[in-house]
């Protein structure tokens, strides 16, 4: 900082050496003022204004420096007192800001949370009519009609289950529970969640459990299996959906591997981005680019790996990393 306070201070500097020069300068041309005496007095008082520039650079820059060194947060406790009337100008002008910020940042947070409380509550109210709508549909005679009202109402579950869980996300702390959970429970619940789609399209399941139990969250689990399922079957036509559990390194992985269109390479490193559907296929209107998202982001809070491997046109293969029993400390302590 001592370059921007000399700086700063450029121009009672230049003032003074200024004068020092004017002191020569008459010394010179004046015969009754003696030169080795003026050069005596401008030699002091460059010594002077020296020793007085750094006892005020110690002075006058702590308070900037604390202003400099601060996080960017809005913890003002890091300031130093102001010790001039222009410190305290700028001390109570963020004060001010900050205040302001803290208010702003407070109302928005009860908006949001509003919003959200309306929104799960409006999600279960739809659930209500739609768990109706099963019912009525179980009950239709002709097959082609029903299959069709089948697949319409399991798009709008999965759509407001997903909806759901990403209103719990910031949440997912406090929502865990880990235990020792059966694959084979979550895995077959899913897929006889998704079994009319996949029986209309012509996919079936290879289920290979060598590892049937894992330690995780049940319920975030399963939300995860949910996605990578759906986006197995969604983008397969008659083919079978291979699942896998084993145990590589002490870590129990499950794949999930279908015979696919495939993920262009190009597409990889952004699978997982918010939002981002597919550069080959980018008219599909159907698709939101939040599912994969959510599900790294659920997969990070579980400690679980989530690795993607894929080839244009043969398939996809999601590979589940669960993390070792000792590394569970750290999720329990969250």
């Amino acid at each position: 900082m001592i370059k921007q306070y000399l700086i700063e201070r450029r121009s009672w500097i230049i003032l003074v050496l200024s004068l020092q020069v004017l002191s020569l300068s008459i010394a010179y041309f004046d015969p009754s003022f003696s030169i080795t005496s003026a050069l005596y007095i401008v030699f002091l008082s460059v010594i002077i204004l020296v020793f007085f520039l750094i006892i005020r650079y110690q002075k006058e820059t702590r308070f900037y420096q604390s202003l400099k060194d601060r996080d960017d947060n809005l913890d003002l406790t890091t300031i130093q007192q102001p010790e001039s009337p222009f410190e305290q100008i700028i001390t109570e002008s963020i004060e001010n800001q900050t205040e302001q910020l803290k208010k702003s940042s407070s109302q928005s947070q009860v908006s949001l949370e509003q919003e959200k409380d309306e929104l799960l509550a409006w999600i279960h109210e739809v659930k209500t009519p739609l768990t109706a709508m099963q019912l009525i549909i179980d009950r239709i005679e002709k097959k082609d009609v029903k299959e069709q009202l089948t697949l319409e109402w399991l798009r709008i579950h999965l759509l407001l289950d997903q909806q759901l869980h990403q209103k719990r996300m910031p949440f997912i702390e406090n929502d865990l529970y880990i235990e020792k959970v059966q694959l084979e429970d979550i895995l077959f619940e899913e897929i006889r969640t998704l079994q009319s789609w996949c029986l209309r399209k012509g996919i079936g399941f290879e289920v290979n459990l060598v590892e049937p139990v894992v330690l995780s969250d049940a319920k975030w689990l399963a939300f995860m299996i949910r996605q990578l399922l759906t986006n197995a079957a969604k983008y397969s036509e008659n083919t079978d959906i291979v699942i896998n559990s084993f145990n590589e390194m002490e870590q129990i992985r499950l794949e999930i591997k279908d015979s696919g269109r495939g993920i262009d390479s190009r597409d990889l490193p952004r699978i997982f981005e918010k939002g981002f559907t597919s550069t080959s296929d980018h008219q599909n209107q159907a698709a939101t680019g939040m599912g994969l998202y959510l599900t790294q982001k659920v997969a990070k809070s579980l400690f679980i790996k989530l690795d993607v491997q894929s080839t244009l046109g043969q398939g996809t293969t999601f590979t589940l990393t669960f993390p070792k029993k000792n590394d569970f400390v750290n999720i329990t302590s969250m």
